[in-house]
């Protein structure tokens, strides 16, 4: 079976979307990854993210209700699902690994 990797904005996206559960939507996943990352994205490479993985299997959505507040329409709620979990545990898995094997070396004098 041939391994799908995922790039570092859609890591970042999966990792939203996990944490923040049944509150995923294209906004509070911007806030997230500007809250962590401190990267100002545009909402639309989010959308183009989302629709990426979700082709890929790795999220799943549900449209919400309507709401007063957001004019009548309604929001696209994301979840992570099994193998979008399994992607990111395999991913976070060979980054630990080689983080791992850096020398242990002291840099003296940077500031």
């Amino acid at each position: 079976m041939k391994r799908t990797t995922i790039g570092e904005l859609e890591e970042l996206v999966l990792l939203s979307v996990g944490s923040l559960y049944e509150e995923a939507y294209a906004v509070t996943i911007l806030e997230v990854i500007k809250e962590y990352t401190q990267r100002v994205l545009d909402i639309t490479a989010i959308h183009s993210v989302l629709r990426r993985l979700e082709a890929k299997g790795f999220i799943t959505s549900t449209m919400g209700g309507a709401t007063k507040e957001r004019g009548g329409r309604r929001k696209k709620f994301f979840t992570l699902s099994q193998s979008g979990r399994r992607v990111l545990d395999e991913t976070m898995e060979a980054r630990t690994a080689l983080y791992n094997k850096l020398p242990k070396l002291i840099f003296s004098g940077l500031t």
